[in-house]
């Protein structure tokens, strides 16, 4: 299996890592999940992090945020060309978004071993049963977002 280069996508993982640091309200209990989706010519269009305890929306992930706000930035719901990152895997909604949206690239910071939609429990981007497939850039600053995500897990509301 061939090593896929991640250092140019670092810069972009730290504005995704910076972006999920800024819940409004860290107390909420949303884990600390930050998105960015870049054009086609590596502009940043969106950005997110989870607000679903917030906004009492189930649908509100980092992810699907970014996804809605580039395509509103674009004016389509299709996003060829883009690229989304994430710090943490995506679960089945988001990744089937991803698939929907079209958008041909995933980088990825940490694994999601429990509702991971990309390689952990399905590899839901990648069936070749749809009609769209999505490059998956592992692991990008991977021990930066694990810690992240650990802090909040090592909370003491979650210990």
């Amino acid at each position: 299996m061939a090593t896929i280069p991640t250092a140019k996508y670092e810069p972009w993982m730290r504005r995704a890592l910076e972006v999920a640091r800024a819940l409004p309200d860290p107390g909420a209990d949303d884990p600390p999940v930050g998105a960015v989706v870049y054009g086609p010519d590596g502009t940043e269009l969106a950005a997110a992090h989870h607000d679903r305890e917030r906004t009492a929306d189930p649908t509100a992930y980092a992810e699907i945020l970014a996804l809605r706000q580039a395509g509103h930035a674009l004016g389509t719901w299709h996003l060829e060309g883009c690229t989304l990152v994430t710090t943490l895997e995506p679960g089945v909604m988001s990744a089937g978004a991803l698939v929907l949206a079209r958008v041909p690239r995933l980088v990825v910071g940490s694994w999601d071993t429990h509702n991971g939609a990309v390689c952990s429990q399905w590899d839901l981007v990648r069936d070749r049963r749809l009609n769209h497939f999505v490059e998956v850039i592992p692991e990008v600053l991977r021990p930066e977002c694990d810690a992240l995500l650990n802090s909040y897990l090592d909370a003491p509301r979650h210990a």
